[in-house]
């Protein structure tokens, strides 16, 4: 099949190892993945500001540069929540003159977009990815993740297969980090809050490493832990299923410096 990796405009600029995580790892399965040039942003932040048209036009760059893939996989399950569930809502409000061409378009795109995870354990089939990391982590299952693509336990299943990882349970998981975008920003006392209660949730668990599906709730988990000085690290899924060994920086991981990479 064709595979193109949305890396997602927030991984682009901030945490682009995990898109090359991604790749590494489905080559390492035996898939070559592209990368259109052509990508830009699935238009999440103006959908959820009350900017459709602009959203709308995003849209229709997205599913016009995805086309000829069989699949599209991104780190990222707010951005694919975004593309399964709101595009078609986008295509409601376009132009009489133009709204089929759209509605095909995005019928034909949106449902092969998959959180990596989803892609990995639905589509490939498999669990164990050949990883290896002798660490213990806490798995912390981001709200677009858990609550509209429905993942569920399919990154447990993929942890759980990685030769010396130790996972433990993270207290209340199914709470939220307090980042959801541009929330932290018109709301900053109560998402800094969310993520105290978060990030001292991580320190109960007793994990290493703090590892979800979306790089964003990490870097704000993250930002709470390292103010603490709390010596726990934060890693995108990729990043632990593209390891084949250990990373002794973990043991002496300074504190305070948590979101480095």
């Amino acid at each position: 099949m064709r595979i193109a990796l949305f890396i997602t405009c927030f991984n682009d600029t901030m945490f682009p190892e995990t898109g090359k995580s991604v790749v590494r790892l489905l080559r390492r399965l035996g898939h070559e993945v592209d990368f259109p040039y052509a990508q830009t942003c699935c238009g999440q932040m103006h959908f959820n500001t009350g900017y459709r048209n602009e959203a709308r036009g995003i849209a229709r760059s997205f599913v016009e540069t995805f086309a000829p893939y069989d699949a599209v996989v991104t780190p990222s399950g707010s951005c694919a929540a975004m593309v399964r569930e709101q595009y078609p809502v986008l295509v409601g409000g376009a132009a009489p003159a133009t709204a089929a061409g759209f509605a095909e378009a995005v019928g034909a795109v949106a449902p092969r977009v998959y959180e990596l995870s989803e892609f990995l354990v639905d589509v490939l089939r498999v669990r164990d990815v050949g990883a290896s990391f002798p660490h213990t982590v806490a798995y912390h299952p981001t709200c677009h993740s858990l609550r509209s693509l429905g993942v569920g336990d399919r990154p447990l299943r993929l942890l759980r297969a990685v030769r010396g990882l130790r996972l433990v349970a993270l207290p209340r998981a199914d709470e939220c980090c307090g980042f959801g975008g541009t929330f932290a920003v018109k709301n900053a006392e109560t998402s800094a809050a969310m993520g105290r209660d978060k990030a001292a949730a991580v320190l109960e668990s007793g994990a290493q490493v703090l590892c979800a599906g979306d790089n964003s709730c990490l870097m704000h988990i993250g930002g709470v832990m390292s103010r603490q000085h709390a010596g726990v690290r934060v890693m995108h899924l990729a990043d632990i299923l593209a390891s084949t060994g250990p990373h002794p920086e973990l043991d002496t991981f300074p504190s305070g410096d948590l979101a480095a990479r």
